[in-house]
């Protein structure tokens, strides 16, 4: 009787030995799977950094100007390839001195989602013309590619002052007469800002300080406007880009007066305040204006190589 009880109470404790057993491997079984148990199909998604295998990237071509040149209309017709993304608004980062001190990682930040192999396009017309910005623009990227939209200089002072006469008169402020501020006793005024961005020379030559000159790019806006797809097409060579750009992307609107874009069933013209109706000129301050830009021209040409038929 005695042998009996002992018998059970032994087969007890083995039972109650091989219960915990199998519980503490339950246990780390059940840990091990968690560690290792790939991350759901949500998590991967609205990963911040990645956002499904695109991110932020410096540009590496910006339009670097001119003022009025026709910088935004290069823009949204670069915008046309599909290799290409552009940053949607001015960023000024280079020239404007609350922006610069945010650092490049604030630049890159301002920059559109892209794809491995995208290239990513910035536009701010006011690098130019400031004397700080070529040194700037190199120790962010030595290899970047510059694009340089210009157009007739007399032409595209008129479109500068039109736009800041607009802009003053829509905040009900008085502006003065454009001959006013060109001329100073009947001769032109050097001090005139919209004249002095117009000076195309003086600003590429600091320009060519700092970058080779094949790495700068000319556009011809007058060109652009009257026939956007061969400048589209050199633009495209420059950029190392496949030619996606056709003459089907474009289209004359006779009633806004200037060609509009055409890219999968969708069109898009440029908004209300391109084509803007010219200030005034008499045509002896345009004569005396022309005479002025004749040597400044001529300047510009010897550093592009080619000429230009401006007044």
């Amino acid at each position: 009787m005695l042998w009996t009880v002992l018998l059970a109470l032994l087969l007890l404790l083995l039972l109650q030995t091989q219960l915990s057993m199998c519980l503490r491997e339950l246990r780390s079984g059940g840990s091990g799977s968690a560690l290792y148990s790939p991350p759901s199909s949500s998590s991967s998604s609205s990963s911040s950094s990645s956002n499904n295998g695109t991110q932020q990237r410096l540009p590496g071509a910006i339009i670097i100007g001119v003022r009025k040149g026709g910088t935004r209309a290069l823009l949204e017709m670069l915008n046309l390839h599909p290799d290409v993304e552009v940053a949607k608004a001015e960023v000024h980062y280079f020239n404007v001195e609350e922006h610069f001190r945010r650092g490049v990682s604030w630049y890159r930040a301002q920059m559109p989602f892209t794809l491995p192999g995208q290239l990513t396009v910035e536009k701010t017309p006011g690098y130019f013309a400031a004397p700080q910005v070529p040194a700037r623009v190199w120790d962010m990227n030595p290899a970047v590619r510059l694009l340089l939209i210009i157009r007739d200089p007399a032409e595209r002072l008129v479109s500068d002052y039109t736009q800041v006469l607009h802009n003053r008169l829509t905040q009900h402020k008085p502006y003065q007469p454009l001959e006013e501020l060109l001329l100073r006793k009947g001769h032109i005024n050097r001090g005139y800002k919209a004249l002095q961005r117009s000076l195309y020379h003086l600003h590429l030559a600091r320009w060519l300080e700092v970058f080779p000159r094949e790495q700068i790019h000319v556009v011809d806006g007058d060109a652009l406007i009257q026939d956007p797809f061969p400048e589209l097409r050199k633009a495209e060579r420059f950029l190392d880009l496949p030619p996606r750009i056709n003459p089907s992307n474009f289209y004359f609107n006779t009633t806004k007066g200037f060609y509009c874009l055409l890219s999968a069933g969708h069109d898009k013209c440029l908004d209300e305040s391109k084509g803007r109706p010219h200030a005034p000129l008499s045509p002896q301050a345009l004569k005396k204006l022309c005479r002025f830009f004749r040597k400044p021209n001529k300047l510009f040409f010897e550093m592009v190589g080619r000429s230009f038929s401006w007044c």
